[in-house]
């Protein structure tokens, strides 16, 4: 198998789950409708860089660590347990706020800029093992022979960050071009409120399994 033959095949399944709703596109859309199209950009950006950190630190055998360690999994998995109910139900306390008076049209825009958008795509991957584990059983069957793992870990994480930034990016430009008309309405909140929901259901059901 050749580089280029590995990163093709590699890049199927990346593809394949890359265009699954989940975690990344619900992040990105909620900033991109409540906020605006470079808020989404800044969530998108913040996924990206956690995912070349996993891929890069699963190719240098950090993650491998990881998965071998049930000690070290279930502390990263009740760490992250703990962020995801937590910014979910952030999300659900900022959508059920009074909106003022004076202003009933409106709903007010969740604070915070576009680095804090950056930092919860980051750190939402990064605090996620499954992400990790993900790197740990492909990366080896991607490595041709005589192919630095490392090197190739990059690669192969670029690959999945490219196909990633593409489907977000279509993710950012259909929601922004919606966005401005949605936030005059109760639809930001309806948008917490289902991302808000499912970032705490996700943040139960990783605590669960670490008990497990």
């Amino acid at each position: 198998m050749t580089i280029l033959e590995a990163v093709l095949a590699f890049a199927v399944v990346a593809g394949l789950l890359t265009v699954v709703p989940g975690l990344d596109t619900a992040l990105v859309l909620r900033s991109t409708v409540s906020r605006s199209r470079s808020h989404g950009v800044a969530a998108l950006c913040g996924i990206q860089v956690g995912i070349l950190v996993w891929g890069v630190t699963a190719a240098a055998g950090a993650a491998a660590l990881l998965a071998a360690s049930q000690t070290a999994y279930r502390v990263l998995t009740v760490v992250g347990a703990v962020y995801l109910v937590w910014l979910g139900a952030s999300m659900l306390w900022s959508s059920f706020r009074t909106v003022p008076a004076a202003t009933p049209d409106v709903v007010p825009l969740p604070v915070g800029g576009r680095r804090r958008d950056f930092a919860t795509g980051l750190v939402t991957n990064l605090l996620n093992p499954k992400v990790g584990v993900f790197y740990v059983a492909t990366i080896p069957q991607f490595v041709p022979d005589g192919v630095n793992p490392l090197a190739m870990g990059a690669l192969l994480a670029l690959a999945h960050c490219i196909l990633g930034s593409a489907w977000l990016t279509g993710v950012v430009l259909v929601a922004g071009s919606l966005g401005p008309r949605l936030r005059r309405s109760d639809a930001v909140r309806w948008v917490d409120r289902v991302t808000g929901g499912v970032l705490v259901a996700l943040g139960a059901r990783l605590a669960v399994a670490a008990r497990t």
